[in-house]
């Protein structure tokens, strides 16, 4: 037996070494790219709102590709659906270095989406390789911690190289390099990660998938109409944005009817687990939606359009990447404060950190070091919330719907970021600044970045209300095994 265990054990230990390096190569692709939206911007010759877009559009179909890929892992196999994912992820960045055209980048842009469904396919690949361990909720949650470490420091690395590169290379080259990444990322799965020992079977819910996603289509289809010169006062663009809302409604229905259904919508009417969902809405405003008016802003030069730092790409990578380190000393403080505290209070008061953070560049942007201070407040809130949400979700679920739950913190996340890259699109083209010196007109208005982070700043306090509300002890039970360092000593 325990030979059995310690074979198993270093079954284990290779599937998570391998799958380190698939998180690696998704962290490098989402620190990647943020220096240098700007340059993009300018190479595809379209205004720095409509980068906003491009994060808008790949976090939607995140949003949407989640649950089926997960159901699909359970029902084929969670390699094969990891496979899949890599390629076509793959085959979305191969395009990208060879292409000027807005709309075939936007489109090979948002396909690159589909590496949000990593982690969870990870994750339960994982869960169900461990099997037959001992302590084996303790055993995925650190290896799930593994996985999240390398994701931070693929973040840190991608966005310190991108930074690097696109101030020395031409663009077509600095974006094959990540292109390669994937495509080698492929191979490593293909041969080092083993496929799951069994299938559980089901069915997908075509329905319900469907059901949303034409719900989703609408209303983010009607923030791209609204953004259209006259889009505010024109009363169809308002009417498609109402009727992918009230879409929502035959959805919930559905899953309500359904026996296997694609989200279980009864978990947020739950006390302690709806405003879990909510918080993790709102906090997706902040953490996925303003990564792109920071880059922007922080390469707007001060002396062209009086406002922004006119940072170079790689003086703009550090700041990310101070603001990443940020994440990961909050995300590693989260489990010793919960405990002097507990994981309800935390929350509440990383939430309060990252709205500090963002109401301080109101009167506080006119410099580097003022927007590293406020980026590094929000880091350390960000991160704990990072750490936190799944957790809070799983130690307040049933026995039954832990992996539900943390799942459904992930997509509410994501939309809540797709629809405030959307908003924020909307704000930074209104009142475009201009000067006699500013003769491409692509710069965002100082006004849009103001509302951009009051916006952040407001959701993360309606958070931290939201979280009030939650019962006192809802986070308490299981606590030991739902709430570990994300950075565990193995």
């Amino acid at each position: 037996m325990p030979r059995t265990r310690t074979a198993t054990l270093g079954a284990l230990a290779a599937v998570v070494g391998f799958l380190a390096f698939v998180e690696f190569t998704s962290g490098v692709l989402q620190g990647y790219y943020t220096p240098m939206l700007s340059d993009i911007a300018r190479h595809l010759q379209i205004h720095d709102a409509d980068v906003n877009w491009f994060e808008g559009t790949q976090l939607m179909l995140s949003a949407l590709v989640v649950p089926a890929f997960a159901k699909l892992g359970d029902m084929v196999g969670h390699k094969r659906m990891l496979l899949i994912s890599t390629a076509l992820t793959a085959a979305a960045a191969l395009a990208l270095p060879f292409t000027d055209s807005f709309w075939v980048f936007l489109v090979a842009w948002t396909l690159m989406g589909f590496y949000v469904v990593w982690l969870p396919l990870e994750i339960a690949l994982i869960w169900s390789r461990s099997r037959r361990m001992e302590g084996r909720s303790i055993i995925t949650a650190r290896a799930a911690g593994l996985l999240v470490a390398a994701l931070e420091t693929g973040a840190i690395v991608g966005a310190l190289a991108g930074g690097a590169l696109v101030d020395a290379l031409p663009l077509t080259v600095v974006l094959l390099v990540p292109a390669l990444l994937i495509v080698v990322c492929f191979f490593v799965i293909l041969f080092g990660v083993k496929e799951s020992p069994d299938s559980t079977g089901g069915v997908l819910d075509i329905v319900g998938l469907s059901l949303i996603s034409v719900a989703l289509i609408c209303f983010t289809g009607g923030l791209s109409l609204l953004r259209l010169e006259g889009g505010l006062v024109n009363p169809w663009s308002w009417a498609v944005v109402v009727l992918g809302l009230v879409l929502i409604v035959p959805f919930v229905m559905w899953e309500l009817r359904h026996d296997d259904p694609l989200i279980d919508v009864r978990m947020f009417r739950s006390p302690a687990l709806g405003p879990v969902f909510l918080t993790a809405g709102l906090f997706g405003v902040s953490v996925l939606g303003a990564q792109a008016p920071l880059s922007t802003f922080a390469r707007t030069d001060p002396d062209v359009y009086g406002y922004g730092l006119g940072t170079t790409g790689f003086a703009t990578s550090l700041i990310i990447g101070i603001y990443l380190i940020g994440m990961i000393v909050g995300a590693l403080l989260f489990p010793v404060i919960s405990r002097l505290t507990t994981p309800r209070l935390t929350l509440i008061g990383a939430s309060g950190l990252v709205a500090l953070g963002f109401l301080l560049f109101l009167p506080l942007h006119g410099s580097y070091l003022q927007v590293v201070v406020n980026m590094v407040i929000v880091g350390l809130g960000s991160g704990a919330l990072v750490a936190a949400l799944p957790a809070a979700a799983a130690s307040a679920a049933p026995e039954t719907q832990t992996g539900v739950a943390t799942g459904l913190t992930n997509s509410v996340k994501t939309v809540g970021g797709a629809i405030a890259s959307c908003v924020f699109g909307i704000a930074l083209l209104q009142g475009v600044a201009s000067s006699a010196g500013a003769t491409d007109g692509t710069a965002g208005s100082l006004e849009g970045y103001m509302t951009v982070w009051v916006v952040c700043g407001a959701t993360a306090l309606a958070a931290a209300v939201l979280l009030l509300f939650v019962p006192s002890q809802a986070f308490t039970d299981r606590v030991d095994a739902a709430i570990v360092s994300p950075v565990p000593s193995v």
